[in-house]
């Protein structure tokens, strides 16, 4: 067992990463809640596999349960999704000394903790991540969104968890390509990280059966790099924002092209960006194949696909990371050493065609 403390002064908080920890998940929630109403939030997918037994175990350990489960995907991550949950908890009767359990992937996390966050003026949750990508990426650190028009996630608060419960024997469930696209996000945070263990460990994992073997290992890895940014830039003004590595050019991948998973996004944007500064000296040379090989080892895409500038700066323009009219992109001067690169937006045709 793991146990790691993202150690922020107003709201330190716990994550356990065991296998079979879904079995203890009633004591562990004990520990942190009193006897309560819980509402459990899942979707049309994990719900079938787990919503009966956390029940079962919430209820043996005191607390009173019900439940709200929305169809499975992103299109459940808007303010449609967020109205429905509402209604369930307004049906059920909860009081603001009630809480929240987002049981599932990315979606149900992001959804859960967004309507913990704005029920009442804030309902204590726990996340209790069900995929790789929830685990060791959205279930960490506090953001809590929905979706609008196009725009990903510009809808939405910080608000911290009491507590978060990692199973990886949960990934026993998942689809080979649902369970390979969490790797996205743990190879980013490789990339990020000066700890050469991290990496060296990535470097041993040559499939998808390795990837399951050791999820527990990159998680723990993966979540204590992803905490200590967080604990430095709660707010994401600062260092945080390293984490975005990726992620403009994903996004724009992911909105873009229609059936791409976050993770498989952040892929093709690591590599994009990154093969485009090595062409402009901003990367040491080879960055991008030792990023490739980790990437391509369990079967992620590495090829961006054929977007023009147009479409992509119009994409970038409404993204988050957008400060006034320059946007801070994520590049590597090598493994394990980010920077944070302002681009002004009349210069980014310039900068994505170098």
């Amino acid at each position: 067992m793991s146990t790691l403390t993202v150690a922020l002064p107003q709201h330190p908080y716990q994550i356990i990463i065991e296998s079979g920890a879904a079995a203890r998940l009633g004591t562990l929630v004990a520990n942190v809640w009193s006897p309560r109403r819980v509402m459990i939030v899942s979707d049309t997918h994990v719900a079938p596999l787990y919503l009966e037994a956390t029940q079962q175990r919430l209820t043996a350990a005191g607390f009173t349960t019900a439940i709200s489960v929305i169809p499975a995907g992103e299109a459940s991550k808007t303010l449609a999704g967020a109205q429905q949950i509402y209604g369930d908890l307004i049906a059920n009767g909860f009081s603001r000394s009630d809480g929240v359990l987002a049981l599932g992937g990315g979606v149900v996390g992001d959804l859960a903790g967004f309507v913990a966050s704005t029920f009442m003026r804030g309902l204590s949750y726990i996340q209790v991540p069900t995929s790789l990508l929830a685990q060791v990426d959205s279930s960490v650190g506090g953001k809590t969104a929905v979706d609008f028009g196009t725009g990903k996630n510009v809808i939405g608060s910080f608000f911290q968890p009491d507590l978060v419960v990692i199973d990886p024997d949960q990934l026993q469930t998942l689809s080979q390509r649902n369970l390979v696209e969490g790797y996205g996000e743990v190879v980013k945070m490789g990339a990020l990280s000066s700890d050469a263990s991290f990496w060296q460990l990535l470097e041993t994992i040559d499939s998808p059966a390795a990837l399951l073997a050791h999820a527990g290992e990159c998680s723990a890895y993966a979540i204590a790099a992803k905490a200590a940014l967080v604990v430095a830039d709660e707010r994401d003004t600062g260092t945080r924002r390293l984490l975005n590595f990726g992620h403009t050019l994903g996004h724009a991948a992911e909105l873009l092209v229609p059936d791409t998973l976050h993770g498989e996004a952040v892929s093709m944007g690591m590599m994009a960006i990154t093969r485009l500064c090595e062409r402009q000296g901003l990367t040491a040379p080879q960055t991008a194949d030792q990023i490739a090989a980790r990437l391509t080892a369990v079967g992620l895409p590495t090829h961006f696909p054929q977007l023009t500038t147009a479409q992509l700066v119009e994409q970038i323009r409404m993204d988050k990371k957008v400060k006034g009219q320059t946007v801070v992109l994520v590049t590597l001067a090598k493994l394990g050493e980010p920077r944070l690169h302002p681009v002004p937006l009349a210069e980014l045709p310039a900068f994505l065609e170098g």
